[in-house]
């Protein structure tokens, strides 16, 4: 099945102007008062995931893995890139954020010794094709305005979101569920940040497109984390445990 990012962004190439003007504990990964910004201690999450059994991996596994180190690189480019044309602390803020986010799914590859995507690849470079060419195509809609770039943020991390969710459905493994349950509870934040924002610029209620409104307004209302799992399937993905710095 097409990965829900590409079919997603495709659909939302064809509309995104039309919104548009001119150390290891039970804490969540990310403050409700830190929202644009968090790291990952990388050697507290290795240890952290020490005390968990290396699984045997599905495909399909691997291929969520292979393809969330790209996403998240995706994402950080794309911030990236847009740091360098606006005077937006939140687009430098959320990129360190995604950083340590691919960082984190880098560890998970190690530790089952699959090939890493990414290697030494520059801002902007992918090896999955259709990512490369979604790249492109999401920064030349932000480069049109500021307000352009905040909703392409908006996008993103709904996406995101969605993607994650697929992901922890997909496997009952505590590591992989610890990473990208810390990573969902991220991109939440950042979703919460970027509509914030976008909201003001915009003067009017930023409209979910990828998320459905019930599922949009349980993680806009929830400051304290995504509160997505638990409300969707009763469990906590094991990503309470925070690794962070």
């Amino acid at each position: 099945m097409r990965p829900l990012l590409l079919l997603a962004l495709t659909i939302l190439l064809s509309c995104l102007m039309l919104g548009c003007s001119d150390d290891s504990s039970n804490a969540p990964l990310y403050d409700a008062h830190d929202t644009e910004i968090a790291s990952i201690d990388l050697d507290a999450l290795r240890t952290d995931l020490d005390n968990e059994k290396v699984n045997d991996l599905t495909d399909e596994e691997i291929d969520g893995l292979v393809f969330m180190r790209e996403e998240e690189k995706l994402a950080r480019d794309v911030y990236l890139t847009f740091q360098s044309l606006y005077d937006l602390n939140i687009f430098a803020n959320i990129a360190i954020s995604e950083q340590a986010h691919t960082d984190a799914v880098l560890v998970l590859l190690e530790r089952y010794g699959i090939v890493d995507p990414v290697g030494d690849n520059a801002v902007g470079v992918f090896g999955n094709e259709e990512l490369q060419d979604l790249y492109d195509d999401l920064v030349a809609e932000g480069s049109e305005s500021e307000q352009a770039a905040l909703f392409v943020g908006c996008a993103i991390e709904e996406i995101d979101i969605l993607d994650l969710e697929e992901y922890i459905d997909g496997t009952d493994h505590a590591d992989l569920l610890k990473v990208y349950g810390n990573l969902l509870d991220g991109s939440c934040n950042h979703l919460r940040a970027f509509v914030r924002l976008w909201e003001q610029q915009a003067g009017q209620e930023y409209v979910p497109r990828f998320l459905s409104v019930e599922d949009y307004e349980t993680i806009i209302n929830d400051t304290n984390s995504s509160g997505r799992r638990n409300g969707r399937d009763g469990r906590n993905g094991g990503g309470r445990e925070s690794i962070r710095r």
